[in-house]
């Protein structure tokens, strides 16, 4: 690295845990990113600031005024605007060594898996279901981690699947029955500091798949009721009765 680059992530070198080679690691690391939102935004925002090569960030939706409560990658003078392309903007503002790489549409089934076959981890930052069934899958054919959250009202969650392990249990082990609709901010409503708490989180159990230190959330499912900021942590394994993880096997 640069004299400038060694000084930029100097705090991350600092740590033991971490340190130069970790740095390294992180500074040659490639993050697929699904959704610009309220889990995206602090997401990719941290992940720039600490380096990795490249981030590719999916939104096919355009930036709303009800979006700017927690979507903080975005701002007033980008309504309209494609998020995936307003997050761009803003990630490059803060880190302009960093590759972004918007999709600025909805990527097919074949599109989708070129994109997760490049990357090195991946995060699920949607609030649409059945784009985390398929988006699992994905990431399960191609021997992906992925880190996946959500965020209902006062409630919040977050786990790892780090499918380089052949016995990972996958998002449908965990919740292989999903009945009726989402419950979407628009609907149920959301805590605006909450989305921004469990996107940082997923952007840490990036930055420590990616640099090889820690332990990741793999086999454990963190739990968050922001009302009372009481956590509690479920740990879980692959269902061998899975119709998604056991294919294959």
């Amino acid at each position: 690295m640069s004299i400038v680059q060694e000084n930029r992530y100097s705090r991350h070198e600092l740590l033991k845990e971490v340190g130069v080679e970790g740095q390294k690691r992180i500074s040659q690391g490639r993050v697929l990113i699904i959704g610009a939102g309220g889990l995206g935004s602090p997401a990719s925002l941290y992940l720039a600031s600490s380096g990795v090569k490249k981030i590719t960030i999916v939104d096919s939706d355009t930036v709303d005024l009800t979006n700017l409560q927690r979507q903080v990658i975005h701002n007033v003078e980008r309504l309209g605007m494609n998020k995936a392309e307003s997050a761009k903007v803003s990630l490059e503002a803060i880190n302009p060594e960093v590759e972004i790489v918007p999709v600025d549409h909805r990527p097919t089934l074949e599109e989708l898996e070129k994109l997760v076959s490049e990357c090195d981890v991946a995060l699920d930052c949607t609030d649409n279901t059945e784009s985390r069934y398929i988006f699992n899958d994905v990431c399960r054919r191609f021997k992906k981690p992925l880190v996946t959250a959500g965020v209902v009202a006062f409630d919040g969650q977050i786990t790892v699947f780090d499918f380089r392990d052949p016995e990972s249990a996958c998002y449908a082990c965990l919740f292989p029955n999903h009945e009726g609709k989402d419950e979407k901010a628009s609907t149920k409503g959301v805590f605006a500091p909450l989305v921004g708490m469990l996107g940082c989180m997923q952007a840490a159990e990036a930055l420590k798949i990616i640099g090889k230190f820690g332990e990741p959330l793999t086999g454990r499912l963190l739990m968050v009721d922001a009302r009372t900021m009481t956590w509690c942590q479920m740990k879980y394994r692959r269902d061998d009765e899975c119709p998604c993880c056991s294919q294959g096997r």
